[in-house]
């Protein structure tokens, strides 16, 4: 009882000062008072209202950058992977395309071709396919109507390939243009260029004629173009003259070669 007496005292206390205030109120005593208290309030809530604004303002701008990175991404992985289709079907379209373009060269009916890929160029052009594709050693690679070279290392998944221009490289051939024709034999240099050797001086040989093999070897067909004179080398009192040769194609811009298979 005696805890029940502060605590309705306080109540009455209260009451009579809501009273109170309330008919100062009403008899507009508390005009000054609101006003200095809402003069010091407003800046206040003004500033937490700005503050209010400006953090929803940047979490707006970060969601919204988070939102951007991800579609970007997104966009990015698919470009990429758009770029990377397309690199495949422009691809394939080449070996298509090179595939047609040999069986009108050489006939498949004549010739059982192996087409391969480059994987790689040194002193000896490497493909992608060896004895379990059937590749033999001595066998001659072609693209067209073109002599490569010739396999002269086989492992299970690869082989490599001994171009004209290697040094060690000697074809029998002959040159057919204008003027005439000439015999040969097609010596390969260090570098791009290939010397046609033994040229007896009476025979005809210019700048531009295309140079084909004679077909003496076992491997090596007749007729297949191995490159164009570019220079013709002549000295006096001596028996044989020279011609420089160039292959007509670069072996870096191939998609495919061809193995001719026995």
């Amino acid at each position: 009882m005696s805890k029940a007496i502060p605590n309705l005292r306080t109540f009455f206390l209260l009451t009579l000062l809501s009273l109170i205030i309330l008919l100062f109120d009403s008899l507009n005593l508390l005009a000054v008072p609101k006003r200095l208290i809402f003069y010091i309030t407003n800046p206040i809530s003004f500033g937490l209202y700005q503050t209010k604004v400006n953090l929803f303002k940047q979490f707006n701008f970060i969601y919204s950058l988070r939102i951007t990175a991800q579609e970007n991404k997104a966009l990015k992985e698919q470009i990429g992977k758009l770029l990377s289709e397309n690199a495949n079907l422009r691809k394939n379209l080449a070996e298509t395309q090179t595939l047609v373009s040999q069986q009108t060269h050489l006939d498949p009916l004549t010739y059982n071709l192996i087409p391969t890929r480059p994987i790689g160029a040194g002193r000896y052009l490497k493909i992608d396919k060896g004895s379990d594709s059937h590749i033999k050693l001595g066998a001659a690679v072609v693209f067209n109507d073109n002599f490569v070279g010739k396999i002269i290392q086989v492992s299970e998944k690869a082989s490599n390939v001994q171009l004209l221009t290697d040094p060690d490289s000697k074809v029998a051939a002959f040159s057919q243009g204008l003027e005439g024709k000439s015999k040969g034999v097609l010596i390969g240099q260090f570098g791009s260029e290939i010397l046609m050797d033994k040229i007896l001086h009476e025979e005809k040989i210019s700048v531009g004629d295309l140079v084909y093999s004679e077909g003496l070897e076992s491997f090596l067909p007749r007729g297949l173009i191995l490159g164009r004179v570019t220079e013709v080398l002549e000295r006096q009192n001596e028996i044989f003259k020279q011609a420089k040769v160039k292959p007509v194609f670069d072996i870096r811009d191939l998609e495919l070669v061809f193995v001719i298979q026995e």
